[in-house]
């Protein structure tokens, strides 16, 4: 892959990218920098990908790593001080189903975003999460059943 294919192929995927990384990273800024970061691995290990059809299950992956790398090194860096300045992301702004999805565990909640928001096949989503296809059904079975529950009780709770 030349770097101008490469150039397209990230573009093309920028959304999708963006989407995974919010489903793990709450953070638009740290979104942003994981999904930097992943593209800048991607193109250093382009020389790795064996398959260019795979192109974007591969970035996929690595944005997913990278996700779960800058959670896992801010947690660790974080003291109780600088945590609790944080500010809360503003949910106001969301539909109830962004927030149901928000309040899902991370590998449901890929699962749903991969399938539902950005299209993907279950054999796609066993391919990126490398996981089986088997395990894919149950996690979105088991999303259908938690936003079904969430929105449920929101719900109910907008009425009393």
């Amino acid at each position: 892959m030349d770097k101008e294919t490469f150039i397209k192929a990230v573009l093309e995927a920028e959304t999708t990218l963006y989407h995974v990384s919010k489903t793990i990273i709450r953070s638009d800024t740290d979104c942003e920098d994981a999904v930097q970061e992943a593209v800048i691995k991607a193109y250093t290990n382009l020389h790795k990908l064996r398959n260019d059809k795979y192109f974007k299950t591969w970035l996929i992956r690595i944005v997913i790593n990278e996700c779960y790398r800058m959670q896992k090194n801010k947690t660790e860096h974080l003291s109780y001080d600088e945590y609790s300045d944080i500010e809360s992301p503003d949910v106001t702004d969301y539909s109830d189903l962004y927030e149901a999805i928000m309040k899902l565990n991370v590998p449901v909640k890929l699962a749903v975003v991969l399938h539902y928001i950005e299209g993907y096949s279950l054999k796609e989503i066993g391919d990126i999460l490398k996981i089986p296809v088997g395990t894919v059904k149950s996690r979105l079975a088991k999303g259908r059943n938690m936003l079904k529950s969430i929105l449920n009780e929101n719900e109910v709770n907008k009425n009393e």
